[in-house]
């Protein structure tokens, strides 16, 4: 049975089953910060699961993707699958700016978060889930 991790529990806010992922908003104002996690259980790695699998998550990540640049017209789009800390399967898309803090570099390890306040992430997800058509 599918559990999501403790640490993404703890850090993102859930916005929106889609027909593979669970879609989550990272609790961090800074960034317009999106994970998509694959409802499977005891997955790592992209290459575990099976091939509908594999392209269905492509799928929805290009249509997060799409949506988030449209919803909040940033620079370039920044998507990753670490998993240094959180082993279960799960890919950030992380909408970047040229002036935002971070730039060029990674978001991960910089600056401190800042939470999002209740309406201000009430209207980001919104925002996304209008871009998303849903």
């Amino acid at each position: 049975m599918f559990e999501l991790h403790p640490r993404l529990a703890e850090d993102t806010q859930p916005v929106r089953e889609l027909p593979l992922s669970l879609l989550l908003l990272v609790n961090d104002a800074r960034y317009p910060w999106f994970i998509l996690v694959p409802r499977r259980e005891d997955i790592q790695e992209i290459y575990q699961l099976d091939e509908a699998d594999q392209q269905q998550l492509w799928q929805e990540s290009a249509w997060l993707g799409r949506a988030a640049m449209q919803a909040f017209g940033g620079d370039k789009l920044n998507i990753g699958a670490l998993g240094n800390l959180v082993p279960q399967l799960h890919l950030h898309h992380v909408v970047r700016y040229r002036d935002d803090e971070s730039w060029p570099g990674p978001v991960w390890g910089k600056g401190r978060t800042q939470p999002y306040a209740l309406a201000e992430r009430e209207a980001v997800v919104q925002c996304l889930l209008t871009a998303m058509k849903l």
